[in-house]
């Protein structure tokens, strides 16, 4: 064999194995990513795994089983003898109702679990110590095995164990944003997962994979399509489609759920009317309910957004939100379906300050829903914006369960090109306290039900998944989709804690590498704010598509779809007024919390520009002026970039090489557009205050009239 040739194939043989390698390393895996655990740590495992004693006698169980099984042999090349019979050192699985089966010596009256809730348990039974992951039922069961197998992927110790999980809140959904033409309206990850065109006949490897990862960390809904919803989803044809996603869901404990165009009646109906006090419309509804019960046994129920930004509702007949959510929910009452009936509307005659609109719509109404008709509210009264107060509604409502949205999806974050982690949001939203039964009346307690005695809860996390094959675009976007899992079983949770697990399972358990990370990741959505909105602006995106900076958008059809009606800059200041002096926006939370923000002694200066309405010269906490604090905001914005870059650098031989490269381009895409924003904010803002830069802030790189011509075409997500 000529040397040639023998180089061509030793070259042939290196980049089929580093092939192999990168699609091992490219993200498909998500937090499910089983790596071997070679330090004295196994054999330890080993040791307490040594038998195994589990009954699977559903496809529920069987796919537990093979969860755990696969899970031990990746991470331990260890597989443990089955039996019966109960010796030292078993791994005994079992739902509380097969306990008395396995004839174990325990008192199954002592072993109280709610609803989906698992234990995982060290202990001694006839003189033999034994592991037990029990759960309350099938599903509870199956997440007590993701959550052991978690425990073995982030090295915990497991002797003495002694574990309890329940779910804090009932229903924990996804809310695709998806098109039935393979579109995403604010997706950045690729297109939808589902390809309706082959749905029913072919199921995708991707959907399975889909609810796999979902149930590793909870979730139990998914809502297939947009809220700005398309009728054909209640056809026939699509029903067909949606049962064949929810046959390939329900063994990992997911329902399905559709958005519920109002106007359906007449859409796909024949009915000359949808006024939900019409009986022709309540009786069409009743029978298309019954149809989609035939097609999907265990439906979840309707996602509906009515009477907000041109969707049609019961405002159009001149009804309000509760008469039109009950006509839906008393039909699917006998079913056991619930309505998500979304809160974010706003007028089309734009009569008031837009973050006081929901509000003002849905507080009346309060107790006049239907027992399963729950209120969706976003975390902040406007739309998802990098930082929010919590929204007036929470606590305002003590007669109706409120149900949280979160947008994991990066619209205002940056897409899917910026490090978002989200976890900070969400546990600043769930921790704030609304006052509303004086102190630690915090919005996490609205949810879950403690604080007005609500048995219907629910969390609805707008979803960030695509056709990339990493799934969320940016590696970082997986952080937040189990960031929200984690959330909505418990409400309370650290999102510190949260950002160390998930960096543990997606990548290593190296010390350093853990802490250097979650330092980044705690501290990414704040540097994100600074170099966006920082001081408690908002709405300062690009018209239409959201991207980059925009600040002198103005005259469009709607003053509210504009950035000078939020920030109001002009050379005597900036700020929206929400005090009694302007919008008042503040009456519409408890009276503590609106003394607190009221007082520009007590305001947090992070949402200071939201509430108050301040001269350029005022002066903050920090000795310095409004203004010299907005360039400062800005400044450390970008610098918060470099700091990112360099903290991943220094990981460059602690991660593969694929994973590693990926992030380190988008974080070269995240400064760039760090300093565009920081610029075109910056040469906006010195325009209308008419100030000079301070001496340790560079002027923008250009003239504004450059950053106002930009022009994008084809934007994601639209």
């Amino acid at each position: 064999m000529t040397k040639p040739r023998i180089t061509s194939i030793c070259l042939f043989l290196c980049l089929l194995f580093t092939g192999l390698k990168t699609m091992a390393d490219d993200g498909y895996k998500l937090w499910l990513n089983y790596q071997p655990i070679n330090d004295p740590l196994a054999q330890t495992y080993k040791t307490t795994l040594r038998n195994i004693v589990f009954p699977a006698n559903s496809q529920t169980l069987r796919l537990a089983k093979k969860e755990l099984l696969n899970g031990l042999k990746d991470m331990l090349n260890h597989l443990p003898q089955e039996q019966a019979a109960i010796n030292n050192n078993t791994l005994v699985v079992s739902t509380l109702e097969n306990i008395p089966s396995l004839n174990l010596a325990i008192d199954i009256k002592q072993l109280r679990l709610k609803e989906e809730g698992f234990m995982i348990k060290q202990t001694t039974v006839d003189g033999a110590t034994i592991l037990l992951i029990i759960g309350q039922n099938e599903i509870g069961t199956l997440y007590g095995i993701f959550h052991f197998l978690q425990l073995l992927q982030t090295h915990r110790p497991i002797s003495h164990i002694d574990i309890k999980e329940e779910p804090h809140i009932k229903h924990r959904v996804l809310n695709h944003w998806d098109n039935l033409d393979g579109s995403v309206e604010r997706g950045y990850a690729g297109h939808s997962l589902w390809n309706w065109h082959k749905l029913p006949d072919y199921i995708d490897q991707r959907y399975v994979d889909y609810a796999r990862a979902n149930a590793s960390v909870g979730i139990n809904g998914t809502v297939l399509t947009n809220v700005n919803a398309n009728a054909l989803t209640l056809t026939e044809r699509y029903l067909e489609k949606a049962a064949a996603l929810a046959e390939v869901f329900r063994p990992y404990g997911i329902k399905v759920y559709l958005t519920a165009r109002f106007s359906a009646p007449l859409e796909i109906g024949g009915l000359n009317t949808a006024d939900p006090l019409d009986s022709t419309v309540i009786q069409w509804w009743h029978e298309k309910i019954q149809e989609i019960y035939k097609h999907i046994p265990d439906f979840g129920g309707f996602l509906v957004k009515a009477n907000s930004e041109g969707q049609p509702g019961p405002q159009n007949y001149g009804r309000d939100h509760a008469e039109g959510a009950n006509v839906l929910a008393k039909a699917l009452q006998p079913h056991g379906g619930i309505v998500m009936w979304r809160a974010f509307v706003y007028d089309d005659e734009v009569p008031d300050d837009r973050a006081k609109q929901a509000y003002s719509e849905f507080q009346p109404l309060d107790g006049e829903f239907a027992e399963n008709v729950i209120v969706q509210v976003k975390n902040g009264a406007i739309d998802f914006q990098p930082r929010e107060p919590f929204h007036p509604l929470f606590g305002a409502m003590p007669q109706t369960p409120l149900m949280m949205e979160f947008q994991l999806t990066q619209e205002y974050l940056g897409f899917a090109t910026h490090l978002a982690y989200l976890g900070p949001l969400f546990e600043e939203t769930l921790q704030s306290d609304t006052y509303s039964k004086g102190e630690q009346s915090y919005v996490y307690k609205v949810i879950e039900g403690s604080l007005d005695e609500q048995t219907l809860t629910a969390m609805a996390g707008v979803a960030n998944i695509g056709s990339d094959r990493n799934w969320t675009g940016h590696p970082f976007g997986q952080a937040n989709w189990y960031a929200y899992g984690k959330f909505a079983w418990n409400p309370n949770g650290s999102a510190a804690e949260i950002a160390a697990n998930w960096i543990r399972l997606t990548f290593t358990n190296d010390q350093g590498f853990v802490k250097d990370v979650q330092q980044m990741m705690m501290e990414s959505r704040e540097t994100i704010v600074r170099y966006m909105t920082p001081l408690g602006l908002h709405h300062l995106m690009g018209w239409d598509h959201h991207y980059g900076p925009g600040p002198w958008i103005k005259d469009k059809a709607r003053a509210d779809w504009t950035s000078v009606y939020y920030h109001n800059a002009d050379e005597q200041g900036i700020g929206f007024d929400r005090t009694s002096t302007g919008s008042n926006a503040l009456s519409q939370y408890a009276d503590p919390v609106r003394k607190k923000f009221e007082d520009l002694k007590t305001c947090p200066e992070e949402f200071i520009l939201w509430f108050h309405h301040l001269p350029w010269t005022y002066q903050l906490r920090s000795g310095e002026s409004l203004w010299e604090a907005l360039c400062q905001h800005y400044d450390m914005g970008v610098q918060g970039v470099k700091d990112m870059q360099e903290t991943w650098g220094k990981q460059r031989n602690k991660v593969d090489k694929q994973r590693f490269n990926q992030i380190d381009m988008l974080l070269s895409i995240q400064l760039k557009e760090a300093q565009w924003w920081r610029d075109a904010c910056l040469a906006y803002f010195q325009s209308q205050a008419k100030k000079t830069y301070p001496k340790n802030t560079n002027p923008p790189l250009h003239p504004l009239n450059y950053y106002e011509n930009l022009q994008f075409h084809y934007v994601p997500g639209i």
